[in-house]
């Protein structure tokens, strides 16, 4: 089979956030300049740098409460500063309760029952039972292709990582089994790990 995309693929749903995949989960929390908090996840992310450690994560839609964007990119906006909390397959449940498009002066935290601490770096809360949590500096948000699509960049600033995550000094992703996103309403969880050397090592 092949289609281009703006032609239409003629399937019952759309295959590319499926061929894409399996992608990492961004747990993006924010805060906006009245101080509410806001906790929404994103499958468009990615770490992009190590030196100085940078992650970026995608918003493809908008709220009629935002104008052309979500509560995310709209607080970062704000802020200048977000915090990537790492979801773990135990909090798969919350983590879905945290995606529904409420209102903006409603705290996902509260609403899906998740406990939230402050950063050290920044003025953002973030989920405070996460394996892993990066605090973050906007670098840039980049406008793309189509309606209310953006890139937001951030640098990393602080790390946080659950203290049973790390095993003999490294940080061992089988200790919580990280949740991906797959395609359509399909997810998955890494519970296995091999090595491969690279052949110039």
């Amino acid at each position: 089979m092949f289609y281009r995309p703006q032609d239409g693929h003629g399937l019952p749903h759309n295959p590319f956030n499926a061929i894409v995949a399996p992608r990492p989960i961004g747990w993006i929390s924010s805060r906006d300049v009245q101080g509410r908090n806001n906790l929404a996840p994103y499958s468009f992310f990615n770490a992009v740098a190590y030196t100085p450690p940078q992650v970026m994560f995608a918003s493809t839609s908008a709220k009629e409460d935002q104008g052309d964007t979500k509560d995310s990119v709209a607080n970062i906006r704000e802020t200048g500063a977000f915090c990537v909390n790492i979801v773990e397959y135990a909090m798969r449940d919350v983590m879905n309760i945290s995606s529904g498009m409420l209102p903006k002066d409603v705290d996902e935290f509260t609403a899906a029952g998740i406990t939230a601490t402050e950063c050290n770096e920044i003025d953002c809360a973030r989920v405070a039972d996460a394996p892993a949590a990066l605090e973050c500096r906007m670098t840039q948000i980049v406008a793309v292709k189509g309606e209310s699509n953006f890139v937001v960049f951030g640098e990393v600033v602080g790390v946080h990582l659950r203290d049973d995550t790390l095993v003999e000094g490294r940080f061992d992703i089988r200790t919580y089994q990280p949740l991906s996103r797959l395609g359509y309403r399909d997810y998955t969880r890494v519970t296995e790990v091999f090595e491969l050397a690279r052949p110039d090592e």
